[in-house]
This record gives structure tokens, sequence and C-alpha cells, in this order.
């Protein structure tokens, strides 16, 4: 479909560039989560229609999923779709934190039938959709929030098939984001280091303060453990490993708290300088913030970990 073919481990390579360069774009969630979405649910006129357009830069999509108070997918969406009886669909709710809203030209949006729960694509413009932006902690990641009121949309793949085709796009996505996790960390850990080997204070570098020391070495084990924990999942999911989704689960938890841990520190390392608008330390604990939760928070992940564990035994 106009793609590189490339797999799990290429795509957690450049998450970890973009990571580290705090990249401003919609690519996580137009580039990632709408292809693997639209894959999984195996509507090939979809894909043949969108997924060139996306590869070629000439379309932005978004997933709509979320609804107010979870981040995750609820088990029954609030966001109704009812059969216009002419063989279209009407879509009536309210979908929240959706990444790159404000930038998206078509939307996939969860939304509850008689039959289960099925995706139905809504291009911006349509009767009765209102795309507001959302006010984030981090600016950097965009999201919105979409009403929807008698929206027109097209069901994509079959009915009933929606929530086991968003959980493995989710999967797959999140792949994505902890190696984009662990390049932050590990860009946030080199500034810190940086700093402290140039910012001389009583005479000497303050990375030669044993405390100093301390933090930049604790920084170093969090965002190294970070990346070998994204690179081992992405090649896990190349390979169709078994405990692949527990591997996962578990890197997800880790990731999300190693960036968080490292970001903060990186502030505390860069001292008065670290707390000001205009140092970039504060962006990556803001970025930190925001990807320990967008997928679901860590104790979540944990959960889940707990769960599939349980099931394999």
């Amino acid at each position: 479909f106009g793609g590189a073919g490339a797999g799990s481990a290429e795509l957690a390579v450049v998450s970890e560039q973009m990571g580290g360069a705090l990249l401003c774009s919609p690519y996580l969630s137009a580039a990632v989560l709408t292809p693997y979405l639209l894959l999984a649910l195996g509507d090939t006129a979809e894909c043949a229609e969108a997924l060139p357009s996306i590869a070629a830069g000439e379309l932005i999509a978004a997933v709509a999923f979320a609804e107010a108070g979870d981040a995750r997918p609820p088990h029954h969406p609030a966001t109704v779709a009812t059969d216009d009886g002419g063989g279209g669909w009407m879509l009536t709710g309210e979908k929240t934190y959706v990444l790159g809203a404000t930038a998206a030209q078509r939307f996939y949006v969860t939304a509850q039938c008689r039959s289960g729960v099925g995706i139905f694509a809504v291009d911006r413009g349509a009767s009765g959709l209102s795309v507001s932006a959302l006010t984030t902690v981090d600016q950097t990641r965009k999201q919105g929030m979409l009403t929807l009121a008698d929206t027109p949309g097209r069901l994509i793949g079959a009915i009933g098939a929606g929530s086991a085709a968003l959980a493995a796009a989710l999967d797959r996505c999140a792949v994505a984001l902890i190696a984009e996790q662990a390049g932050g960390a590990m860009h946030a850990m080199q500034m810190a280091a940086d700093y402290a080997r140039t910012r001389f204070q009583f005479g000497r570098a303050i990375g030669s303060f044993q405390a100093v020391k301390h933090m930049c070495v604790d920084m170093l084990l969090e965002a190294q453990s970070a990346v070998s924990a994204a690179r081992h999942v992405a090649a896990a999911f190349d390979a169709d490993a078994p405990d692949r989704h527990t591997d996962l689960a578990l890197a997800q938890a880790y990731c999300s708290e190693a960036y968080v841990t490292t970001a903060a520190t990186t502030i505390q390392v860069h001292g008065g300088i670290g707390f000001t608008w205009e140092h970039p330390a504060h962006l990556y604990l803001r970025r930190a913030r925001t990807d320990a939760q967008i997928f679901g928070d860590p104790a979540w992940h944990r959960e889940r970990y707990a769960r599939l564990r349980e099931e394999i035994s």
C-alpha cells in the first residue's frame, strides 16, 4: 500500500530518534496507529484508498477511541452508531485525548452498534462534527476532542470487529511509543551529563561532585534499560514471540516511569536554568508525563502483565 515494508525493529529505530529530537508531528497517530488499525480491520478497499495517501504525506488521519475519564478504549463506548436506513451510519457522542486531532483530515472513530463495536471513517468537515483542541501539559503532542451529533460515517471492516482490531493496533503502536520514550530518556540524560561537564561552580565542574555523579549514573541506568526493553519488544513482535504481549506490558510500565524519572532528574542537574521556559529540559518532562498516560498509566500495564502471566500459567 505504498509503504516501505519495514517491521517493528525499523520503526523502533526511527521512533527512538524522534523521541530524542522531541519531534512535533502527528506521526504516531497518522503513520503508525492508523495504518495498523486499518490493516487489522482487513478492509482492503479502505487500505488501498487511505494508506498510499498516508505514506505519501497527502493524508493525515487520527484514531478516536478514548472517552471522558480514561485514556484506554471503553469496553462499551458511549458513542453510538445507528443505521440511517440507506446503507450509511450516523454517529453521536464524544471522543477525547485524540492524538493529532487538530491536524487530521480523517478520523477513524470507535462506536457502539447493536452487534458490537465498529470503526467508522469520518471526514473532517462532515456535518455534525466539531473538533476542538485540548489544553494539555505537553503542547508538543497535540490532542483534541471530537463531538459528533448525527455525523455521517462509513463502516470500516466488519461490525463487531472494532475492539479486537483496535487492541491489536494499540499494541503495535505502543512498540513505537516505548522506543520514543527510550530515545527521549537517552537525550535528556545526555543533556544533563553534558551540562555537568561544562558547568563550573566553586572552581570545578559540577559533574565532579558526588551527588551529581550519582544522579547522572542513575539516569544512565534508567535510559539504557529503557532502550534495551524497547528494542527487545520490537524484536519480539517481528518474531511473533509467544511472550511479546507480556513483554510489552512490562516495558510500557518501565519505559514510562524511566522517562519521567530521567526527565525530572535532568531538570535537577541543570539547577536554576533547568526550571526556565528558555531551556528545553521542561519540554522533555512534559512529553514524558504525557507519554506515560496516553495508552494507559504504568499501573494499568502492570495489571495487564499480571493478568497475561496468569492466563499463560
